[in-house]
C-alpha cells in the first residue's frame, strides 16, 4: 500500500471573520474594526442623549437650566464678555467654517488629491445634513430667558455651531497632520482644533441660545461622523494597496504631502 500523499490546499483551514478582524497580525482588519467600533461607540451616547432630550428627563433638564441661568447671569453683568462670545460665534459660525473647508477642498483638488478632497467634502456634507434633520426630529425649543443677550432662530438640539466646528476641526486636523512635524507645530495644530471645537460650542451656551446638552450633542455627532468617514476612507486605502495609517498621528493620507496624485 502506498503512503498517503500530502494534503491538498483544499483542506487548509482559513481563519474566521472574527479572527481576521481582531488578529493583531492582520493590522488592516484590526484598524478598520477599531475605527468602525469607535464611530459606533460615539454614536451610542449621542443617541442616548437625544432620547433623554426627547423624554424631557428631569435631571438633564435641571442641569441644563442651572448652567444656562448661571452663564446668563454672568453675561448680563459683563457686556465685554458678551461682545467676545458674540464675535467668536459669528466668526466661527457654520457658513464661514464651510467656506474654509471648501477652500481646503479646492486646494486639494489643485494638488491632485481628488479622493482626499472627496473625503473632506463627504464629511462636511453628511454632518451638515444630519444636523438640521435631527433638529426637526427632536424639535427642542431654545432656552427662554427674560433678558436675553442674544437670539437665534430654529430648534435647539443638536447645536449646529458645535457640530460644524467639530466637523471642520476634524477635517483640517486630519488633512494637515502630514504637513507638520512631531514637535510644537503638531501640538499647535491639535490645540487649535480643540479650541475651535470647544470654544465655539461654549459660546452658544454663554450667549443663552443653546442648552449644554445641545452643544454636547453637536460635539458627539460631529466626532461620530468624522470617525465614520475616516473608517470608510481607510477601507478605500486598503483596496488601493496603500499602507495602513494611524489617522490621529499621521492624518488620513500622509503620502499627499509628497505625492498628492496618490490620493
Amino acid at each position: 500500500m502506498s503512503a498517503p500523499g500530502p494534503r491538498t490546499l483544499g483542506t487548509a483551514r482559513h481563519p474566521s471573520w472574527r479572527h481576521r478582524r481582531l488578529d493583531p497580525d492582520h493590522s488592516l482588519g484590526l484598524r478598520l474594526t477599531l475605527a468602525a467600533t469607535a464611530a459606533f461607540l460615539v454614536l451610542v451616547p449621542f443617541a442616548l442623549l437625544a432620547l433623554l432630550v426627547l423624554g424631557a428627563w428631569a435631571p438633564l433638564h435641571r442641569l441644563d437650566t442651572a448652567v444656562t441661568e448661571a452663564l446668563h447671569g454672568y453675561a448680563v453683568d459683563h457686556p465685554a464678555w458678551v461682545v467676545l462670545m458674540h464675535t467668536w460665534t459669528e466668526v466661527f459660525a457654520p457658513m464661514p467654517l464651510r467656506a474654509a473647508a471648501l477652500l481646503v477642498v479646492i486646494w486639494l483638488l489643485r494638488r491632485g488629491a481628488r479622493r482626499l478632497a472627496l473625503w473632506a467634502t463627504t464629511t462636511m456634507v453628511v454632518g451638515g445634513l444630519f444636523g438640521p434633520l435631527l433638529k426637526l426630529l427632536v424639535g427642542r425649543d431654545r432656552p427662554e430667558l427674560l433678558d436675553p443677550v442674544a437670539r437665534a432662530a430654529g430648534y435647539s438640539f443638536p447645536s449646529g455651531h458645535a457640530l460644524n466646528a467639530t466637523l471642520t476641526a476634524g477635517v483640517l486636523l486630519l488633512v494637515f497632520l502630514p504637513y507638520v512635524g512631531r514637535g510644537v507645530a503638531r501640538v499647535a495644530l491639535w490645540v487649535g482644533a480643540l479650541l475651535l471645537t470647544v470654544v465655539t460650542g461654549l459660546s452658544r451656551v454663554a450667549l443663552g441660545v443653546h442648552f449644554t446638552s445641545d452643544v454636547l450633542g453637536g460635539w458627539l455627532l460631529g466626532v461620530a461622523v468624522v470617525a465614520a468617514t475616516t473608517a470608510a476612507f481607510t477601507s478605500w486605502r486598503a483596496h488601493t494597496g496603500l499602507r495602513p495609517v494611524r489617522p490621529a498621528r499621521e492624518g488620513v493620507a500622509p503620502e499627499v504631502e509628497r505625492h498628492p496624485d496618490a490620493t
